[in-house]
C-alpha cells in the first residue's frame, strides 16, 4: 500500500489509523479475519489476517474505493483476500434491498509493480481504466519498502527516491448486475 511501513503495531495504530483512517470521512478502516482458523486474542471468531479500506468515498457520488489493502504473509495465497475484497464489493455494489451501500462505482489503484494487486483486482472483474504516470512520489528513507516505476528520477531529486506509476481500475453497478455479481459469489465459493 502507498502509506506505511509500519515497524511496530502501535505505530501502525498511531499513523494509520488514528491520523489517517479515522479523521478522514470517506475512509473506513475493516479488520479482515479469517473465521476458518481458530480464535485468537485479536478475535473471538478466528484470526486478524489484515485490514482493507473503504477510501475517497463520496456520498454524494455514490463512489468508492478498496484502497490500503494489507494481508499479512501467513494468509497470502489463501481465501483471505478473495473472500474479503468480494464482501467489500457485495456491500458497496448491492442496493439497501440486499444490505448494501447502492454505491455506482468502486474503483481499485495499484502500483504497476504489484502485480498480485492487479491480478487480484482483475480476477474480481476490475476492469482497467487509466496509468496514472508519476501519480506518487515516494521520498529518501522508504525507498527499500516501495518499488518505483523504473524511470530516471526529475532533476533535485534524492537519490533514494522513488517515483510510482498507478493503475487506475473499477468496478461499476452495471457490470455488477450484468454478471459481476454472480463471477465474485462463484470466486468466493471456489466453483469452477
Amino acid at each position: 500500500m502507498s502509506a506505511g511501513p509500519y515497524p511496530t503495531v502501535l505505530d501502525f495504530i498511531s499513523n494509520f489509523l488514528e491520523k489517517t483512517s479515522l479523521p478522514d470521512p470517506g475512509m473506513f478502516t475493516f479488520a479482515v479475519i479469517d473465521k476458518t482458523r481458530p480464535p485468537s486474542a485479536e478475535d473471538d471468531e478466528g484470526q486478524l489476517a489484515g485490514m482493507m479500506s473503504f477510501a475517497s468515498t463520496s456520498p454524494v457520488n455514490l463512489v468508492t474505493e478498496i484502497g490500503y489493502v494489507m494481508v499479512l504473509p501467513a494468509f497470502h495465497r489463501t481465501h483471505v483476500t478473495t473472500n474479503a475484497v468480494g464482501l467489500m464489493l457485495k456491500y458497496a455494489l448491492d442496493g439497501p434491498y440486499k444490505g448494501g451501500l447502492g454505491l455506482v462505482r468502486v474503483h481499485w489503484q495499484t502500483s504497476t509493480a504489484n502485480v498480485a494487486s492487479l491480478k487480484t483486482a482483475e480476477r474480481m472483474g476490475f476492469r482497467r481504466e487509466a496509468l496514472l504516470r508519476w501519480h506518487m512520489m515516494f521520498r529518501d528513507g522508504v525507498r527499500k519498502h516501495k518499488v518505483g516505476n523504473g524511470r530516471a528520477l526529475p532533476p533535485g531529486s534524492n537519490e533514494g527516491d522513488v517515483g510510482r506509476d498507478t493503475v487506475v481500475l473499477s468496478l461499476c453497478w452495471d457490470d455488477w448486475e450484468q454478471g459481476g455479481r454472480e463471477r465474485v459469489e462463484k470466486i468466493m465459493a471456489r466453483i469452477d
